[in-house]
Parts: C-alpha cells; sequence; structure tokens
C-alpha cells in the first residue's frame, strides 16, 4: 500500500516536473509563477505545495532530472570505450540525441536558469556540469597523447565540442527537413574529420612521377 502510493507520488510529481520544464522553456523561469505551474497541472496551489517544497527546489529537480538522463544516456555508455577519438563521436552522437529529443527542455532549462539557483543547488549542478567538461578534456588529451587527433588545447576543443551540441536547439525542428540522424552524423564528421589523423602516410601510386621542388635560389643556375 505504502509503496504504490510512493509510486504514485513520483509519477505525479514526474508530471508536475514535465508540465513546469514546459512553461519556464516557453517563459523563463522569472515569468512562470507557481500558480500558473498549478492551473496547468489542474492543480490547486495548495495541492501543488504538497509535492513540491518551493519554485527554486522544482527548478533544481528539474535540472537534476535532466543531468541523470544526461548521464546515463551518455557518458555511462560511452565511458567504457577505450578508444578516445570513438569515444568522443559517439558521445557527441549520443548528446545530440538527447538535446533534439526527449529531454530538450530539461536540457533547455540548465543552459538558461543556470545562474538561477543559489547556494548548494546552484553548487551541485556546476559540479555535475564540470564533470563532462573534464570528461572531454581528458579525452581530447588521450586522443592527442596517442597520436589519434592532430595536436589541439583540450579546453578549447571540449568547449568547441559543446558549443555546437549545445545550440542545436536554437535551430533544429523535430518536424524539419533534417532529421536527428541526419544533424548527429553531420556534425560529428564536420568536427573530427579535421581532427583524426591518417592511420598510414599517403604514398605516390606505383608508376607515378616523383616530383621535386627547386629552390627559387637555384633557378637559373648553372651546373
Amino acid at each position: 500500500m505504502n509503496s504504490g502510493r510512493r509510486q504514485d507520488d513520483g509519477e505525479r510529481y514526474r508530471t508536475i516536473m514535465e508540465t513546469a520544464a514546459r512553461l519556464i522553456c516557453e517563459r523563463g523561469y522569472e515569468g512562470t509563477s507557481m500558480q500558473e505551474i498549478a492551473a496547468a497541472c489542474r492543480m490547486t496551489k495548495a495541492g501543488l505545495y504538497h509535492h513540491v517544497q518551493n519554485k527554486e527546489q522544482l527548478l533544481f529537480d528539474i535540472m537534476s532530472y535532466g543531468m541523470d538522463a544526461f548521464e546515463q544516456q551518455v557518458l555511462e555508455q560511452v565511458r567504457p570505450l577505450p578508444d578516445p577519438v570513438e569515444r568522443l563521436r559517439e558521445c557527441m552522437r549520443l548528446n545530440i540525441h538527447l538535446v533534439t529529443g526527449g529531454c530538450s527542455k530539461e536540457v533547455i532549462i540548465i543552459l538558461h536558469e543556470h545562474a538561477t539557483l543559489t547556494g548548494e543547488a546552484r553548487a551541485f549542478i556546476d559540479s555535475r556540469k564540470k564533470n563532462y567538461v573534464r570528461f572531454l578534456e581528458d579525452s581530447f588529451s588521450e586522443a592527442v597523447r596517442v597520436g589519434r587527433i592532430r595536436p589541439v588545447q583540450p579546453t578549447v576543443a571540449a568547449f568547441s565540442f559543446l558549443g555546437m551540441v549545445l545550440w542545436i536547439y536554437k535551430w533544429f525542428q523535430p518536424d524539419g527537413r533534417l532529421s536527428a540522424e541526419q544533424v548527429s552524423n553531420e556534425m560529428v564528421e564536420l568536427l573530427f574529420a579535421g581532427l583524426v589523423t591518417p592511420a598510414v602516410a599517403a604514398v605516390p601510386a606505383a608508376g607515378a612521377p616523383l616530383l621535386s621542388i627547386v629552390p627559387p635560389a637555384a633557378v637559373g643556375e648553372k651546373s
């Protein structure tokens, strides 16, 4: 009986978070009142406060849900990959699918309302985001160290990666001419085609003439 009640409360709170996330995405955190969230959930304001401590706690829980989804659907899937380039490529692909899929609202809120939280709640979310940046930096550093990509500055590479992925929500249309799969494939190739070093240096084809470069000073010299 108690476990069933807890499950019902959990599902109810998930619905509240989904509704609140949609409203905050549309209107911003400051532009969304608890009364509006309650009305959208078909609840009284008092009934909403039965589930929610306060508005900032609700925002923190939405962000935490988004970070949980990211860590489970992206980081946990790619950490075991031994090759750093494949790890980064798959990470970008999965992250794009997360941004363009079911967690797009939570991702938008994490990006737009990052300065709204205060105190320990803000520090906790910031630490989880920094863990992702460190993961990317470490992976880029490893890829350079083992010769899989050309030398790059890991922090610049990490934030270039994030800038490409996290800006997608500004222009991607789920019902548009580009699918999430097309976007992820194109963006992965766009970033990594210029980074990955060839496994084997190109050699001239058999029978091809070898061209020598004559120094300018040698032009016109007599032998």
